[in-house]
């Protein structure tokens, strides 16, 4: 099988995308695998298809690089808008679905804002935080965060007895200037560290954002770039009309036989 495929990237976390608007792409999880394997496929931290759905405007189908079906990626919906938009797709908003529900996302001044589910809980672990964002996130403050070793301590924590049924993605958080924070994340699936992680990023900003006073955005510095983190603060374990927002960069196009 001859396979048209695109390349995108927010923030350094790559994706493979593939326009299957017409229904006819049906992937093995080993032929997913094989085109996020960075020697011997194209290379990425997850592969997308951009889906036709009734009553939205796309369907987001998002596959970790282990080949396996995932929950909720951000900056993956956000390249996958970008995408959209790229072939032909034009809204002044966007509403399509994807694993974890709704999702509206749009375009202001080159970046893209996509909304988030709410968040309603927040638990305490081992002075470390544990919510979900479309996907499951331990948040781990952190001192010196050029200095961890995050592919060892990730990897240890997503995989300890308490979560390595599930697993789990782990972000180490180490707070800046008033508003800003650095992230660095360990994510299951691609299990290693990724240049950047919108629901890991978005999770940070949340539990950065618990004890604050009067922040409504937070400013986020990962190893790929810059992102920032809007929304609305109910109370320290309830967020609402929570936005991640940042750049969605087309990287090349190519064709693959399977």
């Amino acid at each position: 099988m001859e396979l048209t495929f695109y390349k995108y990237q927010g923030t350094g976390n790559d994706f493979v995308i593939i326009d299957n608007r017409e229904g006819k792409i049906n992937l093995t999880t080993e032929q997913v695998n094989f085109l996020c394997d960075r020697k011997f496929g194209i290379g990425a931290d997850g592969l997308m298809l951009l889906n036709l759905k009734d009553g939205y405007d796309f369907e987001m189908k998002y596959y970790n690089a282990d080949g396996n079906e995932s929950s909720m990626c951000g900056n993956g919906g956000r390249c996958l808008t970008q995408f959209a938009f790229d072939r032909g797709i034009i809204k002044d908003k966007y509403k399509f679905i994807a694993i974890d529900g709704d999702h509206d996302a749009y375009f202001s001044e080159g970046w893209v804002y996509l909304k988030m589910k709410d968040v309603s809980a927040i638990e305490s672990h081992c002075g470390s935080f544990i919510l979900n964002t479309g996907s499951p996130h331990y948040v781990k403050p952190s001192m010196d965060l050029a200095e961890i070793n995050v592919f060892e301590e990730g990897k240890a924590i997503r995989y300890s007895d308490d979560f390595k049924k599930e697993g789990i993605n782990v972000n180490f958080v180490e707070s800046g200037d008033e508003g800003h924070i650095s992230v660095r994340t360990y994510e299951r699936g691609v299990e290693n560290e990724t240049l950047s992680c919108g629901t890991g990023v978005t999770a940070s900003a949340i539990v950065f954002a618990r004890e604050g006073i009067g922040f409504n955005r937070i400013e986020v510095s990962t190893l790929g770039g810059d992102l920032a983190v809007e929304f609305d603060k109910i109370s320290d374990t309830q967020f609402e009309n929570i936005w991640l927002c940042g750049p969605a960069t087309y990287v090349f196009k190519g064709i693959i036989n399977l």
